[in-house]
């Protein structure tokens, strides 16, 4: 090759390397003022102060950190879990809303239907279809951190169980009452990678019998936040001591943003250990009524 030939053709090939490198970086740039415009948008295009936190779909938050008045959301979830002998289905209908700044409130009720796996071969009873509960709940978000990315919460969930549907008598709905005093802390570090832990106890209190049961539970989540867009793919990890013994589920899971004020979350759920339940699965539906673009 003559080295005019040569020369055009290292000439080219570094054009190229150089052209391609320019573009990516180009892309990069602008993939990072889209997040900042829009943690901009989330944190600073209202007061107070909020930070924009990626919350786990499974185990989800009072309203979110750093809660504004006004704020208000609908979730319905649909879960279905192998309970080894039968199939358990789950429906809950919940509403959170924040009167005032900083204060998240909830309000839900969650349902299960229990069927049998084989039930031409299986004569197996599965548990009666259950109104589970009323649950109420409140958070308060007392630190708020923009520079440091950083939220804290302490909240506390009640919870009046109900007995099964076909044992429901005049004289007899209420099963017991759950106690859970929570806390949260939440970073996101950059702009696209979100950690959060939810712990607290739970104390459980039998009508009948008046003995209390307690456990522990703490739900690690690690989420990143797709760049440009409020949807995300993580894992939330469930882990709850009871008894001297400890469970744990893993919980990978995605949020994809159908509209401006419509999101659908999915969740597989892992048991470490199987044997109580096998593989479940869970969908989230999150409508927000007043959410402004």
């Amino acid at each position: 090759m003559k080295p005019f030939l040569k020369f055009s053709f290292v000439y080219l090939c570094l054009s190229i390397s150089f052209s391609t490198q320019n573009q990516t970086q180009a892309q990069d740039s602008l993939s990072q003022v889209i997040d900042s415009l829009y943690i901009e948008e989330v944190e600073n295009d209202k007061t107070p102060d909020k930070v924009l936190h990626a919350e786990p779909l499974y185990i989800d938050l009072i309203r979110d950190l750093g809660a504004r008045k006004g704020e208000k959301e609908w979730n319905v979830g649909l879960g279905l879990t192998d309970k080894l002998d039968y199939d358990e289905y789950e429906l809950l209908v919940e509403y959170e809303w924040a009167p005032i700044n900083r204060l998240g409130l909830e309000v839900e009720v969650p349902l299960t239907f229990s069927f049998r796996n084989n039930p031409e071969f299986d004569d197996t009873q599965p548990p009666s279809h259950r109104v589970e509960s009323l649950k109420t709940a409140v958070q308060w978000s007392f630190f708020v951190s923009e520079k440091l990315k950083t939220s804290m919460a302490l909240g506390y969930l009640n919870e009046i169980e109900f007995v099964d549907l076909n044992a429901m008598t005049n004289s007899t709905i209420l099963q017991g009452n759950v106690s859970n005093p929570f806390f949260v802390i939440a970073k996101r570090w950059g702009n696209n990678i979100h950690t959060l832990l939810y712990t607290g106890g739970k104390f459980t209190r039998h009508f009948e019998g008046g003995n209390t049961d307690f456990s522990y539970q703490n739900n690690f989540s690690f989420h990143y936040m797709i760049p440009s867009t409020r949807n995300f793919i993580g894992l939330e990890t469930n882990q709850v001591f009871k008894n001297q013994n400890s469970y744990v589920t893993l919980r990978p899971q995605m949020r994809i943003s159908l509209a401006d004020n419509l999101i659908v979350g999915i969740v597989a759920g892992i048991p470490l250990e199987r044997k109580n339940e096998r593989l479940s699965s869970f969908v989230r539906l999150i409508y927000e009524p007043s959410h402004k673009h």
